[in-house]
């Protein structure tokens, strides 16, 4: 499931039972959604559900006793000023609870603005630890990667590695050879079923590359569109190290490729040496084309291995 897919009368089935609470006003809204900008934004779903909070918008707003009593304060100008401003905020769902009735006005405005909103006996402390804790798992399929994501040859390719090493030109070159940007620096990573991680960029990097000594490239101005991407699958990790680390860390052929778990996803994973004089480039590309072998069932490694064992049984 997509960390977006929770719409309003999801949420209200998901809890019918455990808050007690009913549907009063915006019922026509019942696919509302989370936005997603601030999904992508939040730190966990944890996020996405506090007290009313005039300076946190998209997300779930409760209103306690204390926050009802706000809204009623004053005179008539006073509250629906403050009403409206809640509609601004533009919140997937409002949910009044302590037991509290919703002052007219409000449910006038969600009425209007189509925006749902829940009545619960329960207190406010509580919704909010239950949504918290429902938004926080079902939000945890997605994640971030410090890298560049491209794609090379088709496939959705993740260049990792320690810090100095030159990704970002890396980067550079393999879109000067014809291959294409999805992001930068910092790669959102979402688990779109059981087997599949989809990476995108975030907006505010979108079609940048920085490159030591440079500065930001804005890569869809100088190449052109067919440079860059919006989203690919995530297919295989590129990670490069140092020689001592390759020589500490790593077997020179592994008998069995290399993975890395991403969101509970195995990925593909290649192991590539920088050191001056190698292109890596032209590695990396076969790297991408050793793997979609691999994909096709071909394992050059494994087909080795059988060629070994003829001869040896020939000699013997």
């Amino acid at each position: 499931m997509k960390p977006t897919a929770i719409s309003a009368d999801v949420l209200f089935e998901e809890h019918r039972a455990t808050l007690k609470w009913e549907w009063v006003a915006g019922l026509g809204a019942s696919e509302r959604r989370f936005d997603e900008v601030a999904v992508r934004a939040a730190r966990s779903g944890a996020d996405l559900v506090g007290y009313l909070n005039y300076i946190h918008p998209y997300r779930v707003q409760i209103l306690g006793e204390r926050e009802v009593a706000y809204l009623a304060r004053g005179n008539a100008d006073d509250c629906a000023r403050r009403i409206s401003r809640i509609i601004t905020l533009e919140p997937p769902v409002l949910v009044v609870a302590d037991g509290h009735s919703a002052p007219d006005t409000l449910i006038s405005m969600c009425e209007r603005a189509q925006l749902p909103m829940f009545a619960t006996p329960e207190s406010a402390a509580f919704v909010i630890d239950v949504l918290r804790a429902y938004l926080s798992k079902h939000f945890a399929d997605r994640t971030s990667m410090h890298g560049v994501f491209m794609d090379i040859l088709g496939m959705g390719v993740m260049i990792t590695g320690e810090s100095g090493l030159g990704k970002s030109e890396l980067g550079l070159e393999l879109i000067s050879r014809g291959h294409g940007l999805v992001a930068d620096d910092a790669v959102d990573l979402f688990r779109i079923n059981q087997t599949s991680i989809e990476g995108r960029c975030p907006d505010l990097l979108q079609n940048l590359l920085e490159v030591r000594g440079i500065g930001l490239l804005d890569i869809k101005a100088i190449f052109g569109e067919t440079a860059v991407r919006r989203k690919m699958r995530l297919k295989l990790i590129v990670h490069l190290v140092r020689r001592e680390t390759l020589e500490r860390e790593y077997e020179r052929i592994p008998y069995e490729p290399l993975t890395q778990d991403v969101l509970g996803v195995p990925v593909r994973k290649v192991i590539i040496q920088v050191e001056a004089g190698r292109n890596i480039a032209v590695l990396v590309e076969a790297a991408v084309r050793n793997a979609i072998l691999q994909l096709r069932g071909i394992n050059t490694y494994q087909e080795f291995v059988e060629r070994h064992r003829k001869a040896m049984e020939q000699e013997g």
